[in-house]
């Protein structure tokens, strides 16, 4: 499978380049700045330049029949709408498929999360909350699927991940953490096995 990989140089990024190279794919890995994508050189891996302040480089590096997965965040200091303009952009693309990832208690999944976290979201968030809203909403209208997942750890893949619709996602009076390697292990298998096309996903470690 042709694999993009959105902020690939980020700490999610890189658990996504990694696994998905493991796992026998080929790998376009983007990023702002592409020699910081710090994984082992390999035939299947190509580096690429793009910058989410410019949306429309997003959609220049996509290659043809690609299935994209996104680590994109919201840095700090960068206006509201970042996002929702490259995943408006990622759309325009035409990839096969993306796979984007939000945050558990956002939008499709805020009833799920429960009032606790929704509050805590409005007040850690602010300004981002529309923007991440937003962009999911592109990318669910588009067919992709959404990860929503709960803080994220730089723990071990979990041996027992599971990853629920939105139907069957475990109520907590607060989010679960989850590591980012579990996290990027969830979205290449939703890639190959296409269980939730057009939904919202909950990865989650016992």
């Amino acid at each position: 499978m042709n694999i993009t990989v959105l902020a690939a140089s980020g700490a999610t990024g890189l658990e996504l380049t990694r696994q998905a190279l493991d796992r026998g794919h080929t790998v376009t890995a983007v990023a702002r700045n592409p020699s910081r994508v710090t994984v082992a050189d390999s035939d299947r891996l190509t580096r690429v330049a793009a910058d989410l302040r410019d949306p429309d480089s997003l959609a220049r590096v996509v290659p043809d029949g690609s299935v994209v997965l996104s680590g994109l965040g919201i840095a700090k200091g960068e206006e509201p709408g970042v996002l929702t303009a490259g995943a408006r952009a990622l759309v325009r693309a035409r990839p096969e498929r993306i796979i984007w990832l939000g945050a558990l208690g956002t939008g499709t999944s805020a009833e799920v999360a429960g009032p606790v976290t929704r509050t805590l979201l409005r007040v850690l968030l602010k300004s981002e909350l529309e923007d991440k809203v937003a962009a999911d909403t592109a990318v669910l209208a588009a067919g992709g699927t959404v990860f929503h997942a709960g803080p994220l750890t730089n723990g071990p893949l979990s041996a027992d991940r599971r990853a629920h619709g939105l139907a069957d996602a475990p109520r907590r009076l607060l989010p679960g953490r989850v590591s980012r390697a579990t996290v990027a292990a969830a979205m290449i298998d939703e890639a190959e096995n296409r269980r939730h096309v057009g939904g919202t996903v909950i990865p989650v470690e016992r």
